[in-house]
């Protein structure tokens, strides 16, 4: 009953009133100069700091789903759960080498999306519209399961209700608050409102990994507990360490999630608002420091074996909800008000990966899909008032997840996500380092990663939940014919099946000599910086860079 939580319940609201009130107040933040543009609704007037960028990228990429589903993997499954920390090690080297040049020339050339830099690169609006579409697909179950960490909280809470309408609205009202100063403050809102997640986050996390073995017996105790439980399950799992089984399958997933992580439009948009490329740098430096943060959070899932919780009852009958076990933790063993302090600070990391995520995905929408083939000459005006709408109607898709799905299957299609998404590597990632890829065999290559991923989605079953398709994305390599129980991460083979197909015709279209169209970028433009005059369409500077295209 939500009675016996009402401490939880009054902390946990006061603390998400008062983020969203800073949400409206960002819209005057740092003195906008237009709100009625992309560059200053969509990406904050692209001249965010380092201490602003450090949050905004760290509250973009470690979301409520996070802090709740990765100690819930841990808790569950053990080992494998740890996937998360070594690919968001391995991540941050190799972004430092690509994101630099996609902001300069994002600079110089004034890109708001990964897809109008493709559009220019490969003279190609076909294959920036399908990099446009592919960052929207992959987005939209991102969002929705943010509301399955802040659905979590509301559950252990006792906020829910007997009918439908009952259980979500908590969540329709808190998504409508989002909603509303995300079209008023753009990017502003969820840059402001990190500092106070992050801040929380940080707080919870380092005093539960003090006090809550503290309070279990130490660590000993608690990798006992785990260790005795998975060795007693009838259903053998990884247990406290990998099985050779699923050694190829950790590694392949750590890899595939680390390529994927920067290529997902939210990611870029909070690096595109960046002041300069130091800041970058900087930053790329330093987010490491977040992994050891998440480390110590899949912990959490262990400390839940060693506390007996017991995830509440799932959506099916017979089912459990394996993410409520975080905040069922905290409140069996903190004290109410920092059990809401801990509440709160799951519900805001959901609002503000929420926020970026929406905003990103409607400036995919406004300048590759709206811009390019329904209205050519929008005016800047327009541009930003369609990007707001369409963020709107992006938190209703993802409600709708949630509302009119089980949303376990919100969580496979995440998965998938990270699948689809990597088929825009070749176009984006080593788009900035080359264009020996042909045009027409980027658009082959991405035809064939992708369907290559979904097939091999659609082989994957869960015998336990029953679900017989896309119920995963770790494919038994016996399909192909091996003789072994070893698993692998589907993105992994579909990204190298795009990039074969991508260089076997290249070559061949070469040899036919196809038309590849022009690239409008120059050398210099990926090493520009801050105060470097910015290219205007219709000048000779941008006719220059039609008559030297780069090798």
């Amino acid at each position: 009953m939500w009675r016996d939580h009402l401490t939880e319940i009054i902390v946990f609201t006061f603390l998400f009133l008062l983020v969203s009130a800073m949400g409206f107040v960002a819209a005057r933040w740092r003195a906008p100069r237009d709100m009625a543009h992309l560059d200053e609704w969509g990406l904050g007037g692209r001249n965010f700091g380092g201490w602003i960028t450090w949050f905004l990228i760290g509250g973009d990429l470690y979301t409520a789903y996070t802090f709740v589903a990765v100690p819930a993997l841990v808790f569950g499954a053990g080992a494998m759960g740890f996937f998360a920390v070594p690919y968001t090690i391995v991540i941050y080297p190799m972004v430092f080498l690509v994101l630099c040049r996609l902001w300069s020339v994002s600079h110089r050339h004034g890109y708001v999306t990964p897809a109008d830099f493709v559009r220019n690169r490969f003279d190609s609006p076909i294959l920036a519209l399908l990099v446009a579409i592919t960052g929207i697909v992959a987005t939209m179950p991102y969002i929705a399961l943010q509301l399955v960490g802040i659905e979590s909280v509301l559950k252990t809470m006792g906020v829910t209700g007997d009918n439908a309408l009952a259980r979500h609205l908590p969540i329709i009202i808190a998504f409508a608050i989002l909603a509303a100063y995300t079209y008023q403050s753009g990017l502003r809102a969820p840059a402001l409102i990190a500092f106070v997640k992050d801040s929380l986050i940080y707080i919870v996390i380092l005093v539960a990994v003090i006090y809550l073995p503290y309070k279990l017996g130490g660590w000993g105790s608690i990798f006992d507990a785990a260790d005795a439980k998975f060795k007693a399950s009838p259903a053998p799992g990884d247990g406290i360490l990998l099985n050779a089984n699923n050694q190829l399958q950790y590694v392949t997933l750590a890899f595939g999630s680390a390529l994927a992580l920067f290529l997902y439009p939210h990611s870029i948009t909070g690096v595109l608002s960046s002041r300069n490329r130091d800041v970058i740098k900087r930053n790329m430096s330093a987010l490491p420091a977040y992994s050891l943060l998440l480390g110590l959070i899949a912990l959490l899932g262990y400390m839940a074996i060693a506390a007996k919780v017991k995830p509440l009852p799932g959506a099916t009958a017979g089912s459990v909800d394996s993410n409520t076990v975080v905040p069922l933790l905290f409140d069996q063993q903190f004290p109410d008000w920092f059990a809401g302090v801990a509440y709160a600070a799951i519900g805001i990391g959901a609002l503000v990966p929420a926020a970026i995520m929406s905003i990103a995905a409607a400036n995919l929408f406004t300048r590759n899909i709206y811009k390019e083939y329904l209205k050519r000459d929008a005016s800047p005006a327009q541009e930003a008032q369609v990007s707001k709408i369409t963020s709107l109607l992006v938190k209703v898709g993802a409600l709708a997840f949630i509302i009119f799905l089980d949303p376990q299957f919100s969580i496979d299609l995440q998965l998938i996500g990270g699948v689809i998404i990597l088929q825009t590597l070749p176009a984006v990632a080593l788009g900035l380092y080359t264009r020996w890829f042909h045009r027409w065999a980027l658009i082959g290559g991405w035809v064939a990663g992708m369907g290559m991923g979904m097939w091999m989605l659609y082989q994957i079953a869960n015998p336990v939940t029953g679900k017989k398709h896309f119920a995963g994305s770790a494919f038994p390599l016996s399909e192909f014919g091996f003789d072994t129980k070893k698993t692998i991460y589907v993105g992994i083979v579909a990204v190298l099946v795009n990039l074969a197909v991508a260089a076997l015709l290249t070559l061949a279209l070469r040899a036919g000599k196809v038309a590849d169209g022009v690239d409008h970028t120059r050398p210099d433009d990926y090493f520009a910086d801050e105060g470097d005059p910015r290219v205007v369409p219709g000048t000779d500077r941008d006719a220059d860079s039609a008559r030297e295209p780069v090798a």
